[in-house]
């Protein structure tokens, strides 16, 4: 798969006999990317022969590429955030007769927008912020039985008058293994010994960080256990992955930082590599789950009710403070407690429970 054209796979012809063709309108968060292929999975277990197309940013690629069930992504060539309707229109012309059914996952006006320009007879999605007319099959979101992001999904590809909160499908990425033997190649990696990949960026804000140096606590301890470490993130989170490999007293080939020098391709295949991943609340948490990687999920001011790692192989380490969840990007009271006092041995512990349920289910022997 690759984005250089707006579908990467044919639409089959409006006046053949077809399977249902869905359009599902994708979120602008990789992790929400990631639990859509849940959705995915809901409607594949109805009818195993339907059509599913993504419209999402360019970046997704690398992630729909990689989710079962996914035919092709149909690129959005706006920004986030952006109208430009015109772009938007002519987009919309090129995909009239091509789907039976749009669900739109976002929440917004604009992500409404190109399937009713689209003329797609079935538009289905949440009330959201001025959709009357834009989408013909509304749901009114009852936050009190759709506890969580991925039920919210799933249940848009259910009957009205379906069973809710609904059984939910842990979204799942698989790799090619000459993917990640690439990766390994680019950047001069090996898996000579098992690798703790640290993840310590959150694009939504400093209150969903884990402290540096309690990530390179962690990294120092694993390492004393014969571990390599890798850091992982973009390039907003370069300065934090130098600090935990200055932290830790680790370099080379014992803590290597490749935050902003990887593709999210790249991530993704590497991440599979990984003997155990430590994160926060983020993006690559989510892509971490669902690749079933053993991994220990930091929480601060989010809800791990709400945005949970979906995976058996996953510990949730949390300390829910009267504070928390407070959904806020900076501490509203200036202390942090709620990351400060996650000790790194807690973690520690998380992480041998989660490669020792591994070793189990891979050997048999407890």
């Amino acid at each position: 798969m690759t984005p250089d054209s707006p579908v990467f796979s044919s639409a089959p012809s409006a006046a053949s006999p077809h399977p249902s063709r869905y359009l599902l309108v994708g979120p602008s968060w990789v992790g929400d990317m990631v639990m859509a292929q849940s959705l995915v999975q809901e409607l594949k277990r109805q009818d195993p022969h339907c059509v599913v197309d993504i419209l999402a940013p360019a970046w997704s690629a690398a992630l729909l590429e990689r989710m079962p069930g996914v035919r092709g992504i149909v690129i959005m060539p706006v920004g986030h955030g952006r109208l430009e309707l015109g772009t938007r229109l002519k987009l919309s012309r090129s995909l009239r007769g091509k789907y039976d059914q749009a669900i739109v996952l976002p929440n917004s006006f604009k992500s409404a927008l190109i399937p009713f320009v689209a003329r797609i007879p079935r538009r289905t999605g949440y009330l959201g912020e001025w959709r009357f007319g834009l989408l013909n099959n509304i749901r009114r979101l009852n936050k009190s039985i759709l506890t969580m992001t991925v039920q919210r999904f799933v249940a848009l590809g259910l009957s009205r008058n379906a069973v809710l909160p609904p059984d939910v499908s842990p979204p799942k990425l698989r790799v090619d293994p000459c993917d990640g033997q690439a990766a390994l190649a680019a950047f001069g990696l090996d898996l000579d010994r098992p690798v703790l990949a640290l993840c310590p960026g959150a694009e939504y804000g400093p209150a969903k960080r884990w402290p540096a140096g309690h990530f390179a606590e962690v990294a120092r301890a694993m390492h004393a256990q014969g571990w390599a470490v890798w850091v992982m993130g973009s390039e907003k989170d370069q300065d934090v992955a130098v600090e935990i490999c200055s932290l830790s007293s680790l370099a080379g080939a014992d803590c290597v930082n490749l935050a902003g020098r990887t593709t999210l391709a790249q991530v993704v295949d590497l991440i599979a590599l990984a003997s155990a991943v430590v994160s926060n609340d983020s993006g690559l948490m989510h892509v971490a789950a669902a690749l079933d990687r053993p991994l220990v999920a930091v929480y601060g001011s989010s809800d791990p009710n709400f945005t949970p790692p979906l995976s058996a192989s996953s510990r949730i380490v949390s300390l829910g403070l009267e504070c928390s969840p407070c959904f806020k990007r900076h501490c509203p009271l200036g202390h942090l407690d709620c990351l400060l006092r996650i000790s790194p041995d807690v973690v520690q512990r998380a992480l041998a429970e989660t490669t020792a349920a591994e070793r189990t289910e891979t050997t048999g022997i407890s």
